[in-house]
Formats: structure tokens, C-alpha cells, sequence
């Protein structure tokens, strides 16, 4: 994640919202390397926050983190595929909130975490990201993201922040071809 962020412009025009499986009892330091990486700063969000765009949220340990009319919901709900954050809370959240506006992104991973929340993204006409599983330290939960979902791309993360880039830009003619599947 700290590679695509410090590749992305401090005033992108999108909100990013991040879920990294954690233990528990852990505190996610990851807004604060994400800040030493550069890109939109990052922060670890409070419940009812508004999204402001140029800035990454970054789940909690133990909570879920998902999005509601403009605002954070930070919620320490059931787990989900024995996760809490869970990103298919997230995935799910952004599908219903923002329709064909949301852009699921699943990264290296273990389980099968993200696939569900992708096909909520895909249902409500966003798009569907996944790392190339080549390309991934831990390739089980881009694997099952591309066996359950269509995705609409496949790349390896040194590719993600231009296509991010131009997504959410609206220069939809320098996007590749979904069908294409880059790698």
C-alpha cells in the first residue's frame, strides 16, 4: 500500500479507505509510514468523519471501517471471513454509498477477504482492481478475487497509481481496455 500512496498526487481528487488485517490487540501504524512515504496524507479515522478527498483512511485494528453518505463509520461489528477490519465491510459500504464510483482494489493478502466485497463493487457498476497474484508477496486473496469477480483489471502495483490516477481523473480515454487485463 505504501508504494501506490507515495505514487499518488497529494490532491487526488478521491478519498481512499484502507482495511489490513491486524491482530487485535495491535495498533496499525500505517497512516504514519504512509505519511513518511509521501502521497495524501493519511489518517487513522474516527467514527461519523467526514471523507475529504486527497486523504487515505486507514481501518483500526478491531473495527470495521466502512462509508455512509460522506462520513466514516468506524464499527467493531462481526468479523467477516474471521477479520475485523474486514475489507468486504468496506467493499460493501462504498458499492451501496457511491455506486459506479467506487473502485475496489485488492492487494496481497492471505484468505479470501475482498472477492465478496469486488463482487458488491461490480453489482452496484464500480470497478474491480486486483493485483496480478504474480506479482504478490501473498497471492491467495487477489487469486480468489479474480476467480469469483470479472474484474476489470489485473496489474502488478507499480502499474495501480496511474490507473487509480486516471480513474478517478475521469481521462477514461488513457485507461486500458478492461478486457485487457493488463500484466
Amino acid at each position: 500500500m505504501t508504494r501506490v500512496a507515495a505514487s499518488l498526487p497529494r490532491d487526488l481528487p478521491a478519498s481512499i479507505c484502507v482495511a489490513v488485517h491486524l491482530a487485535a490487540w495491535r495498533r496499525s501504524r500505517l497512516a504514519d509510514v504512509i505519511n513518511r512515504a509521501g502521497g495524501p496524507s493519511a489518517v487513522d479515522p474516527v467514527d461519523g468523519q467526514s471523507l475529504e478527498r486527497g486523504r487515505i483512511y486507514v481501518a483500526p485494528a478491531d473495527h470495521h471501517l466502512m462509508v455512509d453518505d460522506g462520513h466514516m463509520r468506524v464499527w467493531r461489528g462481526p468479523k467477516e471471513n474471521l477479520q475485523r477490519p474486514a475489507v468486504n465491510a468496506l467493499f460493501r459500504s462504498a458499492a451501496v454509498t457511491y455506486g459506479p464510483r467506487a473502485i475496489g482494489v485488492v492487494l496481497s493478502g492471505s484468505l479470501e477477504d475482498g472477492a465478496t466485497g469486488l463482487w458488491w463493487i461490480k453489482r452496484y457498476g464500480g470497478v474491480a482492481v486486483v493485483q496480478d497474484p504474480a506479482d504478490a508477496r501473498f497471492p491467495s486473496m487477489p487469486q480468489q478475487a479474480l476467480s469469483t469477480v470479472a474484474v476489470d483489471f489485473s496489474l502488478p502495483v507499480a502499474k495501480l497509481p496511474a490507473l487509480l490516477i486516471r480513474l478517478v481523473t475521469g481521462r477514461e480515454d488513457e485507461v486500458p481496455a478492461a478486457a485487457s487485463h493488463e500484466r
